[in-house]
């Protein structure tokens, strides 16, 4: 991917495959997002504000809009059916290196167990991949996080031994590893 290019995509932004069908949000989701965030496992590994209550979707929802109209980020509702969210995918450009794609996602807690993290992060990686042409596509995630984790693995993404990335989240600092696609 070259440094000036960005993520954009031809709206409507869709993609289907593996079971889920990942689409943007729209006003229509902001109850389902707050569902969505407003729990402690979301707190404890996402930047979302913490509790997230209405106020926060709005802010979140204008804040995915923007990024997309930057062409900085990607953010996706994960469904099942193109209808409630039950989940999100985030693709953006790494702060770290600009030809990297990174990616992130959550499932809410009600939809948990199922697979469709995995699921909708395959299909994701797999767009990046083909459409967007990164040089890497990389997942960062804390290491006590086991589930986020265990899906690195089960959708071919590997552990790398670059050294831990540092950022602050509601004023912690997290330490995340670098996890790479496989080639």
């Amino acid at each position: 991917m070259d440094t000036n290019r960005t993520l954009t995509l031809v709206p409507p932004v869709r993609l289907e495959g593996y079971g889920v069908r990942l689409r943007e949000w729209s006003e229509a989701d902001l109850a389902d997002l707050v569902a969505l965030y407003d729990d402690p496992e979301m707190a404890r590994w996402t930047p979302v504000a913490s509790p997230f209550d209405l106020d926060a979707a709005r802010a979140y929802l204008a804040g995915a809009r923007e990024g997309r109209a930057e062409g900085r980020k990607i953010q996706l509702a994960v469904t099942t059916d193109g209808g409630p969210p039950r989940g999100e995918v985030l693709l953006f450009r790494s702060g770290a290196d600009e030809r990297d794609v990174e990616l992130a996602y959550g499932v809410g807690p009600a939809h948990r167990g199922q697979g469709l993290a995995g699921r909708a992060v395959r299909l994701a990686a797999e767009h990046t991949v083909r459409e967007i042409r990164p040089r890497r596509v990389v997942l960062r995630i804390d290491a006590a996080n086991v589930a986020s984790e265990a899906v690195a693995r089960a959708c071919a993404f590997e552990l790398t031994d670059e050294p831990p990335v540092r950022r602050v989240s509601r004023g912690r600092e997290v330490v995340l590893r670098t996890w790479r696609l496989r080639p």
